[in-house]
């Protein structure tokens, strides 16, 4: 099949699937709401801008269902937002573990190999140990940590001009591992605060909201058109730098920027929802052994199937008695199943 067509087919299979997820997703919690129901709530929370009023937008909604009043706030201001975040949070995660895959031509690259992860904790939990000392909020000092790790990585690794791989992942390794300590550090003295910083570092979505939802797209998106039009680059750093530079590639300002907006989308995941691990690994990987390596189809699958699954597992994070935190999931699911591709399939080098 044409590599278009093979784009569109599965990019179409996904994204239906990851409406029904999000529809299904709605209709589990505490209050049991049907499944058209949910849809119909969905539907009447969706809304267009229609001109300008006062000191913003009009917003209009176009549909007007008739739903119970109750069924109506609970799906569209509690699990509407919850379940959206969950969607971008994935997509975030599964772009940046797809570029970092590409980026280091290793299958067991993830979002956090270069201590973005890391410093966005350093940065929340140091907010919520010492929250008079910290002038931001918590998601404003993840975020700022991220991308201090993230680029302080990236000027230690530097040299001449370039950024040779090895000494980038050394010096990710190198930085994670401190910082590592300074969150144990941290959380040493966290005191009653100790529940607090442990559960943030789980990853969860509880604290969901459109604000922190249209703060994610806003540079999730951004960061993803970025990448994808660098995707025939990424393709041609899988040869080798010397191979890639021969046709034609700027190998150093395509790394810079590939790191750039890894960086930043992975900032700001990790900044709304705390630390989930194994989207960013787990995912790209399954989708490399279904469509390829061809970053032109596998970044826009691997982004879908993200945020497909993290709605998935968030769905079974508070399906039961007591609600877990959704990096306790994505972990319980994804380390069996990837040992399960590491013995049973083929992994094909990248």
């Amino acid at each position: 099949m044409h590599r278009r067509a093979r784009t569109v087919a599965w990019s179409s299979g996904l994204t239906a699937a990851l409406v029904l997820a999000m529809l299904a997703a709605a209709t589990v919690g505490p209050v049991r709401i049907g499944l058209l129901e949910v849809a119909r709530a969905t539907l009447n929370a969706f809304a267009v801008p229609a001109g300008f009023e006062g000191n913003g937008l009009r917003w209009v909604h176009p549909f007007a269902f008739e739903v119970e009043r109750t069924h109506q706030v609970i799906v569209g201001d509690l699990r509407l937002p919850r379940i959206a975040l969950g969607a971008v949070v994935g997509f975030a995660l599964a772009t940046a573990g797809t570029v970092m895959q590409g980026f280091f031509r290793n299958p067991m690259a993830d979002p956090s190999i270069i201590g973005v992860s890391t410093g966005a904790a350093v940065g929340a939990v140091a907010t919520i140990v010492f929250p008079l000392a910290v002038p931001f909020s918590l998601q404003w000092a993840a975020f700022a940590g991220a991308l201090l790790a993230g680029f302080g990585v990236y000027l230690i690794a530097s040299e001449g001009g370039r950024t040779p791989v090895a000494t980038l992942l050394l010096a990710g390794v190198a930085v994670q591992t401190f910082l590592g300590a300074v969150v144990s550090f941290l959380l040493l003295y966290a005191g009653d605060s100790l529940q607090r910083a442990v559960y943030w570092l789980m990853g969860h979505l509880h604290t969901s909201s459109w604000p922190k939802v249209w703060t994610v797209l806003a540079v999730a998106v951004p960061a993803y058109v970025l990448v994808a039009v660098h995707a025939r680059d990424l393709n041609a750093l899988l040869l080798g730098e010397a191979d890639a530079h021969t046709l034609g590639v700027e190998v150093e300002r395509t790394k810079r920027v590939l790191l750039a907006a890894s960086s930043l989308v992975t900032a700001a995941a990790v900044a709304a929802a705390g630390v989930i691990g194994f989207v960013g690994l787990v995912v790209p990987h399954v989708m490399r052994l279904l469509v390829g390596p061809d970053h032109r189809v596998l970044l826009p699958t691997s982004a879908l199937a993200g945020a497909g699954f993290l709605v998935v597992t968030d769905t079974a994070a508070r399906a039961g008695p007591a609600e877990l935190p959704v990096g306790i999931v994505t972990a319980a699911l994804g380390a069996p199943f990837f040992l399960y591709l590491l013995r049973d399939r083929e992994v094909h080098e990248l």
